[in-house]
């Protein structure tokens, strides 16, 4: 009787090639599903949101800083005549006096840049430019004349100064610049006559008309 050796052989090389085939098929399908494709959001770059570069800011105009309070004193270029200018908050008065009869209060308002247009009586024009806080320079327009003139920063006892009283039944008024050295130019009215005045003492204002002791204060706007 012949064995049946060979015939068992291939048949158990059969299963087992069917096992494998069955084996990898399997696995490959397991492999397959196991793998996902990655959403558009998940790999995609995540990038930032557009910014706007804002605009840069407009420089403030820079501001001009009103004229300091101040007085000031000096004499017209031709030295005929001397001018006295006081400012406060903006605000000014000046004298003109020849120190005979020839005078005249003006005022009027200083503007942030230094310049100043004063007016007084009978048409008086007072044309000025504070310059850096220092001096004033300008014009005075006086019964058909111009006078320059300036002006330099005076310290007390140095300015301008001023007396009204009724003396012997004559109204007083007179007024006085007391120049940086200690000169003084000034008019006294008596009812609306002018001649010059007689000094006063800086430190006090004091001064003597017609035997009567009056003070004379300094001038503010």
């Amino acid at each position: 009787m012949k064995r049946p050796g060979p015939l068992l052989t291939l048949l158990a090389g059969l299963l087992l090639a069917m096992f494998m085939l069955s084996l990898n098929a399997t696995t490959g399908t397991k492999s397959a599903s196991s793998y996902q494709e990655p959403s558009p959001s998940a790999t995609a770059p995540t990038s930032a949101p557009p910014t706007s570069t804002p605009p840069s800011p407009t420089p403030p105009t820079p501001s001009r800083s009103a004229a300091p309070d101040a007085d000031y004193a000096g004499r017209t270029d031709d030295d005929s005549a001397a001018v006295a200018v006081s400012v406060r908050d903006g605000r000014a008065i000046a004298y003109f006096c020849d120190g005979r009869d020839k005078e005249s209060w003006l005022k009027g308002n200083v503007k942030d840049d230094g310049t100043m247009k004063l007016s007084g009586k009978h048409g008086a024009k007072l044309n000025g430019t504070l310059e850096a806080g220092k001096r004033i320079r300008g014009t005075v327009d006086l019964d058909g004349q111009r006078y320059a003139f300036t002006a330099d920063k005076a310290i007390r006892p140095s300015g301008l100064y001023r007396a009204t009283a009724t003396v012997r039944g004559a109204k007083v008024d007179g007024g006085w610049i007391v120049l940086p050295g200690g000169n003084q130019v000034g008019i006294l009215n008596r009812d609306g006559k002018p001649s010059a005045a007689p000094r006063i003492d800086p430190e006090t204002g004091a001064v003597t008309v017609d035997g009567q002791t009056l003070t004379a204060r300094p001038v503010t706007p």
